[in-house]
């Protein structure tokens, strides 16, 4: 029974490592250089788009972070599930893309994004926290 318990805290820490690692890389770029990603989010009417960028970008790589090293896991994923909602949507509006191959791209983008919603999820379904 120990063993059992060990092996599932091995997972559980992997996994957190492992789905705060593409948050904490995204969100430092964001941070960092907003570029392009302004232009969408001020298409989107957010106010302040510059800001909204970089602070999305400081969210992330900030929840990213405690999520990896296993800090207040609930309230990192549900910080980040409020980040990324928001990127998905605004930042991979597939639906809206006329040319195929960029319809494609968008689409597996915003799936990837709803995929580590998922992952999220499972971190506020777990006990223990």
């Amino acid at each position: 029974m120990a063993y059992e318990n060990c092996e599932d805290t091995m997972f559980k820490t992997l996994g957190q490592l492992l789905l705060g690692s593409i948050f904490i890389v995204g969100g430092a770029g964001t941070f960092a250089e907003p570029g392009g990603r302004v232009k969408m989010v001020e298409a989107a009417g957010v106010p302040q788009a510059r800001q909204a960028t970089i602070l999305n970008g400081v969210v992330m790589t900030a929840a990213g972070s405690t999520l990896a090293a296993g800090i207040l896991p609930k309230l990192s994923a549900t910080a980040l599930l409020g980040s990324l909602t928001a990127t998905t949507v605004v930042g991979h509006p597939f639906w809206k893309e006329e040319n195929p191959a960029s319809r494609a791209n968008q689409q597996i983008q915003f799936l990837k994004n709803l995929s580590l919603i998922g992952g999220l999820l499972l971190v506020l379904a777990g006990k223990n926290d």
